[in-house]
């Protein structure tokens, strides 16, 4: 369906900043969302931000405030601006995108994940 490209993950100590990208793949299929999921250590895999083509926006509590979703529609690419970063958002970061064929959801696709690590 879509082929995504996560980017920008490295090593950041505590307050520090990120910004992750993610490319989708060009596609005759339509993208209606967008989103960043993250897995820490030993945890199950959480949504972090997500962005319709319609720019609604929804964020996990734990990161409002320090974490910013943009998109470029026309790239169908994605970012993520993490800001204050604390050792709890230590995790592979997702990137996900929904696709759809008319109004016929065709499930969403992941990327291969980009690790993010903050030290104390």
């Amino acid at each position: 369906q879509v082929q995504l490209v996560e980017s920008g993950g490295g090593l950041v100590q505590s307050g520090g900043s990120l910004r992750l990208s993610c490319a989708a793949s060009r596609t005759i299929f339509t993208i209606k969302a967008m989103a960043w999921y993250r897995q820490g250590p030993g945890k199950q895999r959480e949504l972090v931000a997500r962005i319709t083509s319609t720019d609604e926006i929804n964020y996990a509590e734990s990161v409002k405030g320090r974490f910013t979703i943009s998109r470029d529609g026309a790239e169908n690419t994605v970012y993520l601006q993490m800001n204050n970063l604390k050792p709890a958002d230590t995790a592979v970061y997702y990137c996900n995108a929904e696709a759809y064929s008319g109004t016929f959801s065709l499930g969403g696709s992941w990327g291969p994940g980009t690790q993010v690590t903050v030290s104390s």
